[in-house]
């Protein structure tokens, strides 16, 4: 059950007090358009991405992600991330706990894992598992020439497979996320023969409606009825196409302003009653922060100031389907 307004009002409070009493630098400008989104019951569970918060430490990353209303990170623990695989141990905790101290749920967190026999891939699973963390993006896969697709599928589903028994051990989802490209995924079709060597428990897709657009153009729902059995979850961000020197591109966009028809994606996801954790992406100009740049080139009020938009757009838009 969400919590009453009044509730949220006095957590509220206390997230800007403690924000005080730590000297966030953001603190010193005002911060009105930050004020969090009230919660009703028909709302969803929306994480940033942390990549777009990768100019700010821990402390000053959960401080502005409570501010702003979101309800929780999908922290990055992968090579050049908030949190590196070689540190884990030390700063995954670390992590945490500034995202607790703020309200925030820490169940999200986004790696480069697909190798169940890998030391490092397992230890950055064992410390997820100790704090709390239960959803887990995995690495991309990509189809080997010297293979075919049939073969190089089989061995993929073996390996989910594996990777499915160590999640059950230590209580975690694996998500395989759709990505436009040469990809596995790319095509979505190609995921529920994968997918379906798990018991489909501790093992499944997180998909991104945006690449599944690009990928997949009209058709994008038939590929959502193929998948959904497997979604443990989702990834929000929109896109259109465009020219790009000279070339047609996919070109990212702020939420409602590109061609995700989300009035009908969210009808969808009700219907089929898909309720699993989400994660918020913003790939356009947000001054390299749409990239993971530990430095920005554009005031960081106004990247704070669109990642609200989009949150505020996600949740109305949702609320209204």
């Amino acid at each position: 059950m969400k919590e009453s307004s009044k509730t949220i009002s006095r957590r509220s409070f206390t997230k800007l007090s403690a924000a005080a009493v730590g000297s966030i630098p953001f603190m010193s400008f005002n911060t009105e358009f930050l004020a969090p989104i009230q919660n009703t019951k028909a709302d969803i569970e929306v994480h940033l991405f942390s990549k777009h918060l990768q100019f700010l430490d821990y402390n000053e990353m959960a401080a502005v992600t409570a501010e702003m209303g979101f309800d929780g990170l999908d922290l990055t623990v992968r090579p050049k991330g908030h949190v590196v695989p070689s540190s884990v141990v030390d700063n995954l905790p670390k992590a945490v706990e500034a995202m607790k101290k703020y309200g925030l749920n820490a169940k999200m967190m986004t790696t480069n894992i697909w190798d169940a026999t890998n030391l490092e891939e397992k230890n950055v699973l064992e410390t997820a598992s100790t704090v709390g963390i239960t959803h887990y993006r995995t690495g991309w896969l990509t189809y080997p020439e010297d293979k075919t697709i049939a073969k190089s599928q089989a061995i993929f589903g073996q390996q989910a497979a594996a990777l499915e028994v160590l999640n059950k051990s230590l209580g975690l989802v694996g998500c395989y996320q759709n990505h436009a490209g040469n990809h596995v995924g790319a095509p979505i079709w190609d995921l529920p023969t994968i997918l379906s060597a798990t018991k489909n428990e501790h093992m499944g897709c997180q998909y991104d409606i945006r690449h599944a657009v690009v990928e997949g153009g009209g058709s994008w729902e038939l590929g959502l009825r193929q998948i959904k059995p497997f979604i443990k979850s989702l990834v929000i961000k929109d896109f259109k196409w465009g020219q790009v020197d000279g070339k047609w591109k996919p070109i990212n966009t702020p939420l409602g302003e590109g061609m995700v028809d989300f009035n009908r994606y969210f009808s969808l996801l009700k219907k089929y009653k898909i309720n699993v954790p989400i994660s918020l992406h913003l790939e356009y100009d947000l001054g390299g922060a749409e990239h993971g740049a530990s430095k920005i080139t554009i005031d960081k009020k106004e990247v704070f100031k669109r990642m609200k938009n989009d949150l505020t757009f996600l949740k109305e838009t949702y609320r209204k389907a």
